[in-house]
């Protein structure tokens, strides 16, 4: 780990990646990726990456709504806690593999709240 703190768009494209060479692989929550709604990487990675830069630079980068596309997402095919749980584990491994300092901190804060939020609006389809 490096004792630097995430502080730019090329801190949060590290992160988004690292987090995505263990995510697609997972046996728990790979198949979100690859089987369910197989992405386009190359289009996928900015995006996730625009949305970062928005949570922890306040950087008007994201301009979409990911909970819906979530709550599409789990009409295909259902998030279980336990996938919430396993996305949590691997996003605070990539962030504490590459980076430690508040915004660090908040990264893995911001994912739990919107980790939470995600399983309450799952749970009310």
């Amino acid at each position: 780990m490096d004792d630097r703190d995430i502080q730019t768009r090329v801190d949060i494209e590290l992160l988004v990646n690292k987090f995505y060479q263990q995510a697609k692989y997972d046996d728990q929550i790979g198949h979100f990726f690859t089987e369910v709604i197989p992405l386009d990487w190359d289009h996928h990675i900015p995006l996730i990456c625009d949305f970062w830069e928005t949570v922890l630079l306040n950087r008007i980068a994201y301009q979409g709504n990911p909970m819906i596309k979530h709550l599409e997402l789990h009409k295909k095919s259902p998030l279980l806690e336990k996938h919430f749980d396993r996305w949590l584990t691997l996003w605070e491994k990539a962030v504490s593999a590459q980076f430690v300092g508040p915004k660090a901190t908040e990264a893995i804060n911001r994912a739990q709240q919107i980790g939470a939020l995600m399983k309450f609006k799952v749970s009310q389809l």
